[in-house]
């Protein structure tokens, strides 16, 4: 696929069967040459993308923010921070994809704000009971002189979910919410000022050309005015309840009344496709994050399972699925499929022993035709497309997550799928940027030969496989009107996946522990791996279409 393309075509709808690369900023180019990723780097790297053959660009938040949280700690959702550039590079560069054919999504984060926002500051310099602290949720203590946290809730980075304040005359004080770091102060929704907020946050971006945006933590936004323990029983206090679908109901009229399709997608940790499937009613949000694939085991029923939930969970909706295998908060998949266990969950502490990178590379370049054919829309994270496997062994100096350190050490975090991109050359930085300063988090050396010049004119490399079954992809999706509709499993020995997508494009994959032969009368369009004697071998994925 090459720069020829037209601006950002495909048409109305253009999400429901979108291509989209993640982009981490910090990680993914540096123009300047300070060693962290920024608008700059990322604009001279759009060839990248448009040869990669990907319909648009999510880009995870570049607001003004201290950086508590890796940027989701936003000070200014309307700016950008100094650290990625200027409010008009981000501009041009939004401008810049769409004439190269790429869409632009932006991160808003609904849920929670920095302690550096003006909003958090003025609330903590304002008394209780003020308009200000109204915006968040301040609330007394329990137990002799307010000195326990008012519920039991439990932060998704560990430890309390509440932190007490000094009030002006240094006593302490309140308490505040914070779901995640304490540097996250939980918002209000039950505020119409925070909901006027938001709404005009969408319409700022929306005006500049961004065409769609993910959103942050989509379930979480609402609580229970009475704020009670999560162990009282009943509805949960504060995911996935029924006001917050109000939200985004507001949210769809915005994005509607934009004459060209704008997209609102929603990042959903529900392990429930049917209770996903209730935010992409046609007034909510377009299309959700499930991570079903994602957290799925490396195995035939767990996979094929997941695929006929969603599917079924969003057909009544008419909504197309969206399929993610990684991102920016979870283990790279190459390190993932190398280990025995090969699913997914938060929490579970630092695995045992080193992966087996060879076996998860294999995996990993299955997982990508698997995931490819399957209809709906597609994320791929930065660096997938060259198997970059999670480096595990960073320095502790350098480890920023506030999900390892508030652990003390006992979760892995996710700065390991965090480090920076490794795009040329035989030693770190690999290209990273000008001038060859140190990246913010190192690169190991075996990435040599993983760099995308390397891979770039190797025919057998994760790129190409990257780029071919885009490009065919491309091809068989086009005219489709329903990524749905036409799915079908197809007939096959246990331990394989065998399915066909309208347009002629059949998919199997070979997850059992023995070779299968293909089936007779069909061409091979493109395959993860060889195919000796003709037989699919275990951990390997072909494409194929019946012979003329």
């Amino acid at each position: 696929m090459t720069g020829g393309r037209p601006a950002a075509g495909r048409g109305p709808r253009w999400w429901r069967d979108a291509v989209v690369y993640q982009v981490y900023p910090r990680s993914f180019a540096d123009g300047d040459g300070d060693g962290v990723g920024d608008i700059a780097g990322l604009r001279r790297r759009l060839d990248h993308l448009v040869r990669l053959g990907v319909d648009a660009l999510w880009i995870t938040p570049w607001y003004p923010s201290p950086m508590a949280d890796g940027g989701y700690d936003v000070a200014d959702p309307r700016g950008v921070d100094p650290l990625f550039g200027t409010l008009g590079e981000a501009e041009e560069l939004i401008a810049e994809a769409r004439r190269r054919g790429l869409r632009t999504i932006l991160d808003v984060v609904p849920n929670h704000v920095s302690v550096a926002h003006p909003w958090f500051r003025a609330a903590l310099a304002a008394p209780p009971g003020s308009p200000e602290r109204a915006l968040f949720h301040f609330r007394p203590g329990r137990g002799p002189g307010g000195a326990l946290p008012p519920n039991d809730w439990l932060s998704e980075f560990g430890g309390p979910a509440w932190t007490r304040v000094v009030e002006a005359d240094g006593t302490p004080g309140e308490w505040y919410l914070h779901l995640f770091a304490a540097e996250q102060p939980d918002l209000d929704w039950a505020a119409p000022r925070v909901r006027a907020e938001y709404e005009a946050v969408l319409r700022f971006w929306f005006d500049r050309g961004v065409a769609g945006i993910r959103v942050d933590s989509a379930t979480l936004l609402t609580k229970d005015p009475a704020l009670p323990d999560r162990t009282a029983g009943g509805p949960h206090p504060y995911s996935d309840r029924e006001d917050v679908h109000d939200v985004y109901r507001a949210w769809r009229r915005i994005a509607d009344s934009y004459d060209d399709d704008r997209l609102l997608v929603g990042e959903m940790w529900l392990r429930d496709p049917a209770r996903i499937a209730r935010y992409l009613r046609p007034d909510e949000l377009h299309t959700a994050f499930g991570f079903g694939l994602l957290r799925s085991a490396w195995e035939a029923g767990a996979l094929r399972a997941c695929v006929d939930a969603t599917l079924a969970a969003h057909r009544p909706v008419g909504a197309p699925p969206t399929w993610v295998l990684a991102n920016h908060d979870v283990p790279r998949t190459v390190t993932r499929y190398g280990r025995a266990d090969t699913s997914f969950d938060f929490g579970r502490g630092a695995p045992e022993g080193p992966a087996d990178l060879a076996l998860g590379t294999r995996r990993a370049r299955a997982a990508c035709l698997l995931t490819l054919a399957l209809p709906g829309s597609v994320y791929v994270y930065q660096g997938e497309e060259l198997g970059l496997p999670e480096v595990e062994d960073l320095p502790e100096e350098c480890r920023r997550d506030p999900m390892r350190l508030r652990s003390g050490g006992a979760d892995p975090g996710r700065d390991g799928c965090r480090v920076p991109m490794p795009w040329s050359g035989r030693t770190a930085p690999f290209g990273f940027g000008p001038g060859g300063a140190r990246t913010w988090l190192p690169q190991p050396a075996a990435w040599a030969g993983l760099t995308a010049e390397a891979q770039r004119a190797a025919p057998g490399s994760m790129l190409s496989l990257y780029r071919s079954a885009l490009s065919v992809r491309r091809a068989a999706a086009a005219g489709a009107e329903d990524p749905v509709a036409g799915f079908r499993w197809l007939a096959a020995p246990e331990g394989v996946l065998a399915f066909r997508w309208a347009g002629g494009l059949g998919c199997r994959v070979n997850l059992s522990s023995r070779p299968e032969p293909l089936p007779v009368g069909h061409e091979v369009l493109l395959a993860s791996g060889s195919l000796p004697g003709g037989a699919l071998p275990p951990d390997t994925a072909v494409w194929l279409r019946p012979s003329a």
